[in-house]
């Protein structure tokens, strides 16, 4: 799941910080740098997002200014000098409050809430889609669309401009990428793993360092996917 993301900050350093943090995460894409809250209501006419990095003091309008000028709201990690506003922000649902200076681990702890909580609505949204959420898709093999049942995917492996799609009995070649095939697979069931490869979470035999045994197949977990797997397997996890 890709997450798009401004961030928005009077400081061109702080911006930086964060741009710089962005690109450390495989699933965050940065669609645009503001450095008031006027410009990124203006971007936010035209460029759909998902999540805000949001500084709040700033001149002219403030972050909590801006947030009450949109009819919907993004989801809203909160990046600031002072700790004054950290009670009145929960009334804005922010994901996080993170205070000036901030590491990269602290960053990453709140992009994995902002993470979880998106994985969280799609569940949602599929289970309820039709009343019942899809068992199968369909994919081009050999001139002929050929039905897959999820239960049977191990692997997605996405290469330059194809998918290798493993299942239980045989690989398939997809002229797609994995970035638009990941709508289609519900998180409750499927995870990214790193930049190249989505898993079925029921197939995941064992995890070993910065490797996922499958079957015969070990695959590799990206730095920035590593606290969401193992958020999911804690939640599955006795022992």
């Amino acid at each position: 799941m890709i997450i798009k993301c401004i961030a928005v900050d009077d400081e061109p350093l702080a911006l930086d910080i964060i741009e710089d943090y962005i690109k450390k995460i495989e699933f965050l894409e940065l669609e645009a740098k503001c450095t008031s809250a006027l410009e990124a209501l203006q971007i936010l006419k035209i460029k759909t997002v998902d999540l805000i990095f949001l500084d709040i003091q700033m001149p002219d309008l403030s972050g909590f200014e801006m947030l009450e000028s949109l009819n919907k709201n993004p989801l809203v990690v909160f990046t600031t000098a002072y700790d004054d506003y950290a009670v009145e922000s929960y009334n804005y649902n922010a994901i996080d409050y993170l205070i000036k200076p901030f590491s990269f681990s602290r960053f990453l702890k709140a992009v994995d809430k902002a993470h979880e909580q998106m994985a969280s609505q799609k569940v949602k949204i599929s289970d309820n889609k039709n009343g019942r959420k899809m068992d199968f898709i369909f994919v081009n093999a050999d001139g002929k669309n050929v039905k897959i049942f999820l239960d049977d995917i191990l692997f997605l492996k996405g290469l330059s401009d194809y998918i290798e799609l493993h299942t239980i009995q045989k690989k398939f070649i997809l002229r797609d990428n994995l970035k638009d095939v990941e709508k289609m697979l519900s998180p409750s069931d499927f995870t990214r793993v790193h930049k190249s490869f989505i898993v079925s979470i029921s197939k995941i035999d064992f995890v070993e360092g910065n490797i996922i045994k499958i079957g015969n197949e070990e695959i590799p977990i990206g730095r920035s996917y590593r606290n969401i797997l193992l958020n999911i397997i804690n939640k599955k996890k006795i022992g």
